[in-house]
């Protein structure tokens, strides 16, 4: 082949078309424009509405995991918030709830001791408060100690009451407490009266065990008793006032193969579950001892005149 005839033009594969100067010039212009056009006359705006409305369900479907994982968080950020409330609204009723049986704890011992007072202030003996510490560790037995004792002025025989009537009598002092043994205990006898009757009688505590009632004994099957009579102390054991209030007749069983009636009572003081007490000072305590000269000389005897 003659050498004139090469075609001395480039192959198609290594034709390089405008140069990037050219391009980078057409395309910065063109994108001039169109900014332009979009700005005064919002050209793209129908565009960008198509692509939008084309790419939305891609969109959705793309964001369903992250809306998901954060559903799930603020689920279990919730769930744990309900859980902690629900805690402290929990914690707020148990201590409303304390409150507010301190409160009905408080008002009732609030009660109990205005009434004490009250009968503080209607006995002339002289008396002190105590407060009842535990009960008797002795099953047999129906006593309470209290936290008065001999270092307070509180002998043995003192007559121990509630708010309500007479609740016992101090058996045992010590130093810091005394030990006292109540009414329905069954070794435990008080001289009472019959406020409606007058009639004297002498009530013991209830033989049987683990009882909290009283027994009037040596009561003829005749004798003038009825259901609901109020029994007080009659003074005459030189040991309780006249008067204090001890417990109410709740049966009388007159028997015909027995001289005598049987007379259940129940004691008007708070013989279990009691806080608050009132200690008085004996009767006999009271009492101002005979002159000396008399009690040297003794009695007088007077003999028959000559």
């Amino acid at each position: 082949m003659p050498l004139g005839t090469l075609d001395g033009t480039p192959p198609p594969f290594f034709r390089q078309g405008p140069s990037a100067l050219s391009k980078l010039t057409f395309f910065s212009a063109l994108a001039l424009f169109l900014m332009v056009a979009d700005a005064r006359f919002e050209l793209a705006k129908p565009l960008r509405v198509a692509v939008a409305a084309v790419l939305y369900p891609v969109q959705w479907l793309v964001l369903r995991p992250v809306a998901w994982a954060q559903g799930g968080g603020q689920y279990f950020e919730s769930l744990k918030a309900s859980q902690a409330s629900e805690e402290a609204a929990h914690r707020q009723l148990d201590l409303q709830s304390q409150r507010a049986n301190q409160v009905e704890q408080l008002t009732l011992e609030n009660t109990r001791l205005r009434q004490l007072l009250g009968l503080r202030d209607r006995v002339t003996t002289p008396a002190q408060a105590a407060q009842v510490l535990y009960d008797a560790a002795d099953p047999y037995t129906r006593k309470v100690v209290i936290d008065r004792g001999l270092l307070d002025g509180v002998v043995a025989g003192s007559p121990v009451l509630d708010e309500t009537g007479v609740l016992g009598q101090v058996t045992r002092v010590y130093p810091m407490v005394s030990e006292v043994t109540l009414v329905t205990d069954r070794d435990q006898a008080i001289p009472v009266l019959n406020t409606r009757t007058g009639a004297r009688g002498v009530a013991f505590g209830d033989p049987a065990l683990r009882a909290s009632g009283l027994e009037l004994r040596f009561m003829t099957a005749n004798t003038d008793v009825q259901t609901g009579d109020l029994l007080t102390t009659s003074g005459v054991d030189g040991v309780y006032p006249p008067g204090l209030p001890v417990a109410r007749v709740a049966k009388v069983d007159r028997r015909v193969d027995s001289a005598f009636a049987h007379i259940n009572c129940v004691p008007l003081a708070l013989v279990s579950g009691v806080d608050h007490v009132m200690v008085l000072k004996p009767v006999a305590t009271q009492i101002a001892p005979r002159p000396a000269v008399e009690a040297a000389r003794g009695p007088v005897r007077k003999g028959p005149r000559k």
